[in-house]
């Protein structure tokens, strides 16, 4: 018979499956976890517990994590895992040794073709069971009048079932969600708005094993120069782009050698450029193509793809893909077809999920939008699609009512085509979440006025987006080395 589980247990189990020593502040958190994760425990205050872990780079947070799923499921605790985008869940799911989804996947039915908004929620009958949520600081609290709230819509869900605990991860350095100053899911005072109680840490210790990294040092020397409790004090703007084998900037002339370089080495997929707008974006998207990847042609099979607009037309029949999600990454296996219609160019394409065996579907992409500026397809081209499929008389019988008209266009594969762009080069908001071997970060003139705290965020959130190897393209010579020190 197994002893009986109990937080001292849970916690050797925990320190046990570290692939090193735990310094003081992992070993304090991991006994707070094992009795976070105590389902023994008689209760003084409410049943609806969650845990916020705030995790700076370099602390151990993946490692520690990543040991706390094996010892709950050694200790057959029911553990589910998520994350907000498709790439974020990957990573998750690499380091955990476990399947993750995303939240959307995890919490909400499949949607129905044509839907406004997001589905309704699933039902929860689980219980007893550690829901851990990574990348928790992109989570968003759109609470209001009519408005949605993923992290409102994931408390629901969770505490719906039995006895259930929810562990948000998240490192409050990196930048917020798009229009929020902070991350509600990491604040405790949102989270105890919704009658929570709310556990919290904060790993700030880097972990001797990381501190040869110059990727970290950078890492390191941006969140804490975030630290400062007068933004209008920051520090100047510096970055250690010398003096480390993980570290080197890029100037203009060599970026082409040095991105062929990446992509035959370790693939396309491993290797991304992030940058300050979708329209630098879609100038550096357009650029590797033609100078990198040599390709003319529109699109073409291999190029990849990151979707712009969550999508759930096209794998509503696939038992292996629920839906697209918004900064799901995907490969183009063939180009079917080209067609013009409602002043708009489509291709009719077939896709893959990258990293997701057997998730080949065939779809219908808005070319338009590859190349946009905008974040997705413009407004003034949305509103015009909408306009001609809905007044479509190939499509819409006569005397059809308006009711009649939407239910056809739901059905409509032009009005549903995938909005996608390119996925070599991306804005941070979109990289985050992810890691890649080779990441390329953009620091081609950076206005004076800009240098405030939102570009340190951005950076530290760039930079951590980094597993292998970093890449400063053109940064300012007044940035580089040993000028925040």
């Amino acid at each position: 018979m197994e002893p009986q589980l109990n937080p001292e247990r849970l916690a050797r189990l925990i320190t046990d499956g570290l692939p090193y020593r735990p310094n003081r502040q992992q070993t304090l958190l991991i006994g707070a976890l094992a009795r976070f994760c105590d389902f023994e425990a008689p209760r003084l205050y409410s049943k609806d517990r969650v845990f916020v872990l705030n995790g700076y780079a370099g602390t151990g947070k993946t490692s520690l994590c990543a040991a706390l799923v094996n010892a709950l499921r050694r200790a057959r605790i029911s553990v589910v895992l998520m994350a907000p985008t498709g790439r974020a869940a990957k990573v998750f799911a690499a380091f955990a040794g476990c399947g993750a989804s995303t939240i959307h996947r995890a919490i909400y039915r499949h949607a129905l073709p044509g839907m406004s908004g997001p589905p309704a929620l699933r039902e929860n009958r689980a219980s007893e069971t550690v829901y851990i949520v990574d990348e928790a600081s992109m989570i968003a609290d759109s609470s209001g009048p009519d408005r949605d709230s993923l992290l409102r819509d994931l408390v629901q869900y969770v505490f719906a079932g039995h006895e259930n605990r929810l562990i948000l991860l998240g490192d409050t350095a990196q930048l917020p969600p798009v229009g929020s100053e902070k991350s509600a899911a990491m604040d405790i005072d949102v989270l105890r708005s919704m009658s929570l109680s709310v556990s919290r840490a904060t790993l700030t210790e880097v972990a001797r094993q990381a501190s040869g990294s110059g990727i970290l040092r950078n890492a390191t020397r941006l969140r804490m120069a975030q630290a400062v409790s007068d933004p209008a004090s920051l520090p100047p703007m510096s970055v250690i782009a010398r003096g480390y084998d993980d570290v080197a900037i890029a100037y203009p002339e060599d970026l082409p050698d040095l991105l062929a370089a990446c992509y035959r080495e370790d693939g396309p997929e491993e290797t991304i450029v992030i940058t300050r707008s979708n329209l630098s974006a879609a100038n550096y998207n357009n650029a590797i193509r033609l100078n990198v990847l040599e390709r003319l042609e529109l699109i073409t099979a291999g190029d990849l793809l990151i979707a712009a607009k969550n999508n759930y037309f096209w794998t509503r029949n696939n038992r292996r893909i629920d839906f697209i999600a918004n900064g799901e990454l995907l490969r183009v296996v063939r180009v079917n077809g080209l067609e013009t219609r409602y002043g708009l160019c489509f291709a009719e394409l077939t896709l893959e999920v990258v990293d997701l065996p057997d998730s080949q579907f065939d779809a219908k992409i808005i070319v338009d939008c590859l190349t946009d500026p905008a974040p997705g397809l413009e407004s003034a081209k949305t509103t015009r699609l909408y306009r001609s499929v809905f007044t479509d008389p190939e499509l819409m019988p006569p005397g059809a009512t308006d009711r009649e008209r939407l239910n056809i266009m739901a059905r409509s594969p032009w009005y549903n085509a995938l909005q996608v762009k390119f996925a070599y080069a991306v804005t941070c908001h979109k990289a985050q979440g992810g890691q890649w071997k080779n990441v390329f970060v953009d620091l081609s003139y950076v206005p004076p006025e800009t240098l405030g705290l939102d570009f340190y965020r951005w950076l530290y959130t760039a930079v951590t987006r980094t597993r292998t190897r970093l890449y400063f393209i053109n940064p300012p010579e007044t940035f580089v080395d040993g000028g925040g020190e």
